[in-house]
């Protein structure tokens, strides 16, 4: 039987002498993380792999805080993604694999690496240069394709935007808008060909072409400014708080949406669309 570990509790918090130093709140915030993952049992057992999906969801939250235009709830997000930054040094450090010091140095070395506009002769006139010219610099540290880098864990709308972002910086992109949307119509003939082919349909085809159709939309977006994952995801808030609305709404009315008809269902539906109208 193997002894569960105990804090012992009562160990001195490390001390800041000035609360205004980002420095000094730094050593001490480093202090006080490697301290927890010796004392406390739960940060003992952590490991890179039990902390990242923790990490995601910390930089989700801080992203509706975004959103929101909450200020302070953003603060204290941003507070929690450097949490895990920290942890995950430390875990490291504690590992003999690489030390708090080496994340900040590499990561000091390539911001002045891929800013030669700022810290040496070539010249940026607009933020699309920029993202030229980082580009081409992570070509040249050896990557063997412009598309390395898009991590294949992300969110797939944002994964296919952010691919055809890099592909556009090298001029592999569509000549104007108009094209873009006539792509959207061509992968929706082709959804709808493969959906009424009695034949030869089946559900992996429909799939791909269900997929080339939701590609394409996202370069519209793309070609319209628009982040397609927000988008999607205001839209479900959206649905969301209408669907609560009907809820309540029938609820009031002593009624279960499952007791209701669709036609019931739409009426309040559309009240709840007017009202929500109303109070934005």
């Amino acid at each position: 039987m193997t002894a569960t570990a105990v804090s012992s509790g009562n160990h001195p918090v490390p001390p800041i002498s000035n609360l205004d130093d980002p420095i000094e709140q730094f050593r001490a915030f480093v202090e006080l993380v490697q301290i927890l993952h010796i004392e406390c049992p739960w940060d003992k057992e952590q490991t890179h792999t039990s902390l990242m999906p923790l990490l995601i969801e910390e930089v989700y939250e801080a992203q509706e805080a975004a959103d929101a235009h909450d200020a302070k709830e953003l603060s204290k997000e941003l507070g929690d993604v450097l949490l895990h930054v920290v942890m995950n040094g430390v875990i490291a450090e504690e590992a003999g694999t690489f030390t708090l010091a080496q994340v900040l140095n590499r990561v000091r070395e390539k911001l002045i690496h891929r800013h030669p506009h700022v810290f040496g002769s070539v010249a940026a006139g607009d933020a699309n240069a920029v993202k030229v010219n980082w580009e081409q610099l992570k070509m040249q540290e050896g990557r063997t394709s412009v598309l390395e880098g898009v991590p294949k864990h992300l969110p797939a709308l944002l994964r296919a935007q952010r691919t055809q972002e890099k592909a556009s910086r090298v001029g592999f992109d569509w000549d104007n808008a108009p094209d873009v949307w006539k792509k959207v119509e061509e992968e929706l003939a082709e959804l709808h060909a493969e959906l009424t082919n009695q034949e030869s349909s089946n559900q992996a085809a429909v799939e791909e072409e269900f997929g080339d159709v939701m590609f394409a939309l996202v370069n519209a977006a793309r070609f319209q400014n628009l982040n397609a994952e927000q988008a999607l995801q205001h839209a479900t808030s959206k649905f969301t708080k209408r669907f609560q609305r009907i809820e309540q709404m029938a609820a009031a009315q002593g009624k279960a949406l499952n007791d209701m008809t669709l036609a019931e269902m739409d009426e309040l539906w559309n009240e709840a669309k007017r009202e929500l109208r109303i109070t934005k």
